[in-house]
């Protein structure tokens, strides 16, 4: 469809869920989930928001970090939270619980959802360490001597070489792992709940009515995207890395680690540029998630538009304190 141009825009964001959608305004956070008998439930999100008690939290590229920890633990508590709603009230198999059910339900008990959160938090990142930071590295270490490029750079250019070269690595093992992701039916269901929370936002800035009719005209690709922030952070960690005059394979990925803070707070200052103005700079600069997001992002259907339509006129304020532009 032809872009029509925005009347306003909105600091309302959202995060698509397992059979639901969160929408997180500047008063109130909702999910809404669409249960097994079809039936749509709200719940409120209570987010961190360290940034709202702390003024110090908000200055420019500390703010990135905190928001970025603050989406991440609320985002995990939402997900996993819907995923109980969505299967609420499916038949429960006569399946004898395994030994292992049965030694974390007596050692953990009700506590058992914080136990899983924890530890798969803790071996996401240890698998997103290695891939995208030590593995690059350790490609650059083993081919330089094989390729052209790299075996004889131009004088002056072999820190250039390195950082792109691990750039476009990581850029690559990103994009293989979200296609890869599309290949599972639950997640694919769920980037169509990605395309359903942006096509609602789109549809509110645009001060069209929220229907599922409207809403389904609208584009799914939104400037203002965690899938967009991520690969800005990417782009970020490419000039980041021209900086850092260290070769070896070990030390180099954790000194770039140990950057991440920056390289999120930078990236995310952008990704806020981008939302709040539509000119050919920030077009530029947004384009490259744009991009991404037709994989991260699929065309929801009508039940899919409902619920994010509810989680969206939940969380909507009277005053329109949420318009930023």
């Amino acid at each position: 469809m032809k872009k029509q141009k925005t009347k306003m825009i909105t600091s309302i964001g959202g995060q698509a869920l397992m059979e639901g959608i969160m929408m997180r305004g500047p008063k109130k956070c909702t999910m809404a989930v669409r249960k097994s008998d079809g039936s749509i439930e709200l719940e409120d999100v209570h987010p961190l928001n360290w940034a709202k008690r702390h003024k110090i939290l908000r200055l420019p590229l500390v703010r990135g970090v905190v928001n970025m920890i603050d989406s991440l633990v609320t985002g995990e508590k939402a997900l996993m939270r819907s995923a109980d709603k969505a299967l609420e009230g499916e038949e429960e198999t006569d399946e004898e619980p395994s030994k292992l059910d049965m030694w974390l339900e007596k050692h953990f008990g009700n506590k058992i959802i914080n136990v899983v959160m924890i530890i798969s938090t803790i071996l996401a990142v240890i698998f997103c360490v290695g891939v995208f930071y030590f593995m690059p590295t350790w490609l650059y270490n083993l081919t330089a001597g094989v390729l052209p490029f790299l075996k004889e750079p131009v004088l002056g250019m072999e820190r250039f070489w390195q950082s792109a070269y691990e750039g476009v690595i990581r850029i690559v093992l990103f994009l293989v792992y979200m296609c890869l992701c599309t290949l599972n039916k639950d997640v694919k269901r769920v980037f169509q709940y990605h395309g359903a929370e942006h096509k609602t936002i789109f549809c509110y800035e645009y001060g069209l009515d929220l229907t599922v009719e409207n809403v389904r005209k609208q584009i799914r690709f939104h400037p203002r995207c965690g899938t967009s922030f991520m690969v800005l952070m990417l782009i970020v960690g490419i000039i980041i890395g021209l900086f850092i005059p260290i070769n070896h394979p070990v030390i180099r990925p954790v000194v770039k680690f140990c950057l991440l803070p920056v390289t999120v707070g930078i990236g995310y200052e952008l990704i806020k540029i981008c939302g709040r103005h539509d000119n050919i700079i920030t077009r530029i600069i947004a384009a490259p998630g744009v991009w991404m997001q037709h994989i991260t992002t699929k065309e929801p259907d009508d039940k899919m538009i409902e619920v994010a339509i509810q989680a969206m006129k939940d969380v909507i304020p009277e005053n329109g304190e949420d318009r930023i532009g």
